[in-house]
């Protein structure tokens, strides 16, 4: 089961880069708008991400 739960995260974690690439070639012609909506979005990956790291999601037994 917990390697069902890493392969999970890292899918998760791997989809953030999938999403950052694209933004991070435009950046120069992005709004506010969508620098903070990105902003936002790295922000809730950086919570989830801490929050399996405290519970021990990514620690092999």
């Amino acid at each position: 089961m917990r390697f069902y739960l890493v392969s999970i995260l890292f899918i998760i974690f791997d989809l953030e880069v999938a999403f950052l690439f694209p933004w991070s070639v435009a950046f120069g012609e992005l709004s506010m708008v969508a620098f903070w909506s990105m902003m936002v979005f790295l922000g809730v990956l950086t919570i989830g991400f801490a929050y399996e790291w405290k519970k021990g999601a990514l620690e092999w037994e």
